[in-house]
């Protein structure tokens, strides 16, 4: 029987919101504003990998930075393990950073190249209070785990690595602290597909070894499949889909996923790709589109979707459930498609 801690999401997103300001002119004043990341929210639950998907722009980084708090939000709230972050009565920055730890996409800008590896991957603990001695060995222990011998690298430097030496450190150094949410940022894209392939399943043993649960944000739509257990697809701040692997690849609901993925190459000369999946480019989150943000580049577009923003709403088929942001998804929304099609792509 499953108890209530073990149904608890170990992370809730609420109403997430990120506007960038761009000032200019006389006494720099605002002229406009980014609508980065605009009313997101999900769950994250314990053990599982979240994979977020979609164009560059999208927002995938800016929220795993306000997850992080590395950007304050707007507005929204993030709760871990069912306390609020920040606050009087939700739990403090230091108590985040030790729990949830974050692996960038630059894997040499991410290390300091004056510190030797060991003495970066040991910061970590320094800094939360644990001896330098300790925490060296801590640090020699995790590189051990992530396949660098200590002795052969515990006294180099980032220049003396290769790209894929160099993330295995940032991912030791975020185990360093023993979190237990770690949020991944693009980790394999720099790398050439035989290093992706060691750090992939590098990253899928030690999930199984240390108990870990991840956000895995990528642009690449076989890397999030293959590592996946459930998928978030965004568009232009939004969050437009949400379901398990297998559902979203198998049947994808919003037209937007449905592009993004019939956009995957094949092997298969039955499966080619003659006609672009979609036309133009996305808008400017300048400003956005009215109502459904992607409606100037779908084909099923009608007045609702300019009037309306779409409702994030649940609906099932053979019994799996998924979350769609689409008109169409909506049975009360008024789409002229959206009693058909309900369950079903369009």
């Amino acid at each position: 029987m499953t108890t209530a801690m073990e149904s608890q999401p170990l992370l809730v997103v609420r109403n997430l919101r990120k506007h960038f300001a761009i000032t200019g002119g006389f006494l720099d004043r605002m002229r406009s504003v980014v609508q980065a990341v605009d009313d997101v929210s999900f769950e994250v639950r314990k053990g599982e990998t979240l994979g977020i998907v979609g164009e560059s722009g999208c927002g995938k980084s800016t929220t795993a930075r306000l997850i992080m708090h590395l950007i304050e939000p707007d507005t929204g709230e993030v709760i871990f393990d069912g306390q609020a972050v920040g606050g009087a009565a939700g739990i403090g920055y230091r108590e985040l950073y030790r729990n949830v730890q974050m692996v960038f996409q630059d894997s040499y800008s991410s290390l300091n190249p004056r510190l030797p590896i060991a003495l970066s991957v040991a910061f970590g603990p320094m800094v939360h209070g644990m001896p330098r001695g300790m925490a060296l060995e801590r640090a020699a222990r995790v590189l051990d785990q992530v396949g660098l011998d200590p002795a052969n690298f515990a006294n180099r430097y980032s220049h003396e690595l290769s790209g894929g030496q160099r993330q295995r450190v940032n991912i030791a150094r975020a185990l360093a602290l023993e979190p237990r949410l770690l949020l991944l940022d693009e980790p394999v894209s720099s790398l050439d597909k035989s290093i992706e392939a060691q750090v992939l399943n590098l990253l899928f043993d030690l999930k199984q070894e240390f108990d870990l649960t991840y956000i895995f944000i990528s642009h690449d739509l076989n890397v999030v499949r293959y590592i996946s257990d459930r998928v978030l697809v965004m568009y232009l701040g939004n969050v437009v889909e949400i379901g398990t692997v297998e559902a979203v690849y198998a049947n994808p609901q919003h037209p937007y996923t449905q592009a993004l993925l019939s956009s995957m190459p094949s092997m298969d000369p039955r499966r080619r790709t003659e006609q672009a999946p979609l036309t133009g480019d996305p808008p400017n989150p300048i400003n956005p589109p009215s109502g459904c943000r992607f409606r100037t580049r779908c084909q099923f577009a009608e007045d609702i979707c300019a009037d309306t923003p779409p409702r994030l709403t649940s609906h099932s088929e053979h019994g799996i459930s998924q979350q769609t942001a689409c008109h169409m998804r909506d049975s009360g929304s008024g789409h002229s498609r959206a009693m058909t099609t309900k369950g079903a792509g369009p």
